[in-house]
């Protein structure tokens, strides 16, 4: 059984690919106080597991924890069991979904073709992450949106940042995955918080001109 992908009021996820256990605590908390309200930890990071039951601890009810990157059901398996509600990948794995469903986790598998997305829709995902969605742009995401499901939630991943969310938002997009424009690797607290701000004053600008 599928999950809905939660009502956010800016349902913006934090990437925060290569961070390490020892910065968790500081970063997630900064990008919660800002008012991020959903955090992915790529599976390719640094001892991920211990930085997702980290951002579990430190996070409210209302924002979403998960892993990204997720590749095989021994993954959502543990996912689960560090308290992890979000499952992200860059693929569609029916049988990891169907695992990701069994725990009630909010699941954005990636596509870039309507055969994907079709295949995604069909197996239950709570949104359709269109990565890399620089290279699709937003008019590709908005033609394979016309023959989607209607009310599939549609994330934008990849290349995305607070220089073009209102282009995506036209184009169908409701959400968006912000990996480098928001976090790399060896930046600070403070870094993130800043550009944090920044993030969220342009998406609250761009949903009030849509």
């Amino acid at each position: 059984m599928s999950v809905p992908f939660p009502p956010m009021q800016r349902p913006l996820v934090a990437i925060l690919r290569g961070i390490k256990p020892e910065e968790t605590e500081a970063i997630v908390g900064v990008l919660i106080e800002a008012g991020m309200t959903a955090i992915e930890i790529p599976l390719n990071s640094p001892d991920p597991f211990r930085s997702i039951a980290t951002a579990v601890k430190l996070a409210p009810a209302n924002v979403l924890i998960g892993a990204g990157t997720v590749l095989a059901t021994a993954d959502v398996d543990r996912l689960n069991d560090v308290g992890g509600k979000l499952m992200v990948s860059p693929n569609v794995d029916t049988l990891v979904l169907a695992r990701a469903h069994q725990y009630a986790m909010v699941t954005l598998p990636g596509v870039f073709s309507p055969t994907e997305a079709l295949l995604a829709a069909r197996s239950g995902a709570s949104g359709l992450k269109f990565f890399p969605a620089s290279v699709l742009g937003a008019s590709g995401i908005a033609a394979i949106k016309a023959v989607l499901p209607p009310g599939v939630m549609i994330a934008a991943v990849g290349g995305v940042s607070d220089q073009n969310f209102a282009e995506y938002i036209k184009g169908g997009v409701t959400a968006f995955g912000l990996g480098s424009s928001l976090y790399k690797p060896g930046m600070s607290a403070a870094d993130v918080a800043s550009l944090a701000k920044v993030t969220i004053a342009a998406y609250d600008r761009a949903i009030a001109k849509d």
